[in-house]
């Protein structure tokens, strides 16, 4: 089952899609048995009811609802405004880990030992076709980054690595915006990872059902038609269930929570020379089994 959150009559709806090609859509909320006051509005809203939500998704999936064409609709971002922060895990792709060492003139083959957490704060969030904002005067490397992303479902805390998946309600996409020259001028990632709008994130939740090994999928991004990403999530050091159990020790994980799992190499400001987003750029990103997700640069949208 896939999953988004759509603008019907100026509100946002809960929507599934009646295709694995996620071409046509139904409205979950004001189809919801017990009314739509009471309905779920976004995937996290879907995700706290548990197994029963999910129930009575399938069931109005399968009950001949009317649908609409996707591309008929304005697609939000799955879980529009998380109740924390973006989770993000930094540095997990071991080739993107080495493009990095070599623009900061480190020794190449250092790698993490434990994984590397931070967050985006939750006005970073918008949705698939939403524009990202240049900050032209505030910074000069503006970069993407195509992530796998966990929804979290059960959640809990301290997870053991066997029941992470238990605590996963599926997966979308993220692209963790960075302003690098602000992440390097304040000595952490926060500030450059948190300007307002610099999470693009959906369209859609891929259910976990339907996303066989979330460890082993091709994940690509382009700008304006060119491809600058190309990798499987097979190569991250640290996988799904690692991230979950290390994430939640001691911290509780809770239903709709978003945990970025890292980029691969292809970052702009590795590049040589570097290539940061400019005003007008169309970032695409790829995920197998999740969608595409894709955005517009614009000064000061």
């Amino acid at each position: 089952m896939y999953f988004c959150v759509f603008e019907h009559n100026g509100s946002a709806k809960l929507g599934c899609a009646t295709d694995t090609d996620c071409t046509r859509v139904i409205n979950l909320t004001d189809a919801w048995p017990t009314g739509p006051e009471s309905a779920p509005r976004d995937v996290a809203e879907l995700a706290r009811m548990g197994e029963s939500g999910l129930a009575i998704a399938r069931e109005l999936l399968h009950s001949g609802l009317a649908s609409v064409p996707v591309e008929d609709v304005r697609l939000l971002a799955p879980v529009p405004r998380p109740g924390k922060n973006v989770f993000c895990v930094g540095r997990n792709y071991r080739e993107h880990i080495i493009e990095g060492n070599i623009a900061k003139g480190i020794a190449p083959n250092t790698f993490p030992e434990h994984i590397e957490f931070f967050s985006k704060a939750v006005t970073t969030v918008i949705g698939h076709g939403a524009t990202i904002p240049s900050y032209a005067g505030l910074t000069k490397m503006l970069d993407y980054e195509a992530e796998l992303a966990i929804v979290v479902g059960a959640g809990g805390r301290d997870i053991a690595v066997a029941d992470a998946f238990d605590a996963i309600f599926g997966y979308t996409i993220v692209n963790d915006v960075t302003a690098r020259d602000l992440q390097r001028k304040h000595g952490q990632w926060f500030k450059g990872k948190s300007l307002d709008r610099t999470c693009p994130m959906g369209p859609w939740v891929a259910h976990k059902s339907v996303v066989p090994d979330p460890d082993a999928l091709a994940i690509r991004l382009w700008v304006n038609g060119a491809i600058r990403q190309d990798s499987n999530t097979a190569t991250m050091i640290f996988n799904i269930a690692t991230i979950i159990n290390q994430l939640s020790a001691g911290l509780t994980l809770e239903p709709g929570d978003i945990i970025a799992t890292g980029t691969p190499s292809g970052v702009g400001y590795a590049m040589q020379p570097p290539r940061p987003l400019q005003d007008g750029d169309v970032v695409r990103i790829e995920i197998e089994s999740i969608g595409t997700l894709e955005n517009t640069v614009h000064d000061d949208a």
